[in-house]
């Protein structure tokens, strides 16, 4: 659920901090009211860019016992910090 004020991390997008985007919606749900876009609705959402980064690192291992197979390798997670200005 998407409302003004909100600071969510999302995906990484090619914008640059500080500029502002425009993002498409599919649903949207005002109390009893539900509409669905087929695809896309006319409602945009308006956001600013906070700032890039990644995740807290993962730790993946791979293990096969009897035949001396260990594998150890980590995964960050890139990341786009947004903040909702308007909808």
């Amino acid at each position: 659920m998407v409302q003004e004020g909100l600071v969510m991390k999302v995906e990484l997008m090619t914008a640059e901090p500080q500029n502002e985007i425009e993002l498409e919606t599919l649903l949207v749900a005002d109390g009893e009211k539900v509409e669905i876009g087929k695809p896309l609705l006319d409602t945009k959402v308006k956001a600013e860019v906070i700032k890039h980064g990644k995740a807290a690192k993962i730790r993946v291992q791979k293990y096969k016992p009897k035949v001396r197979y260990d594998k150890v390798y980590g995964h960050r997670q890139p990341f786009t910090e947004i903040k909702i200005k308007s909808i």
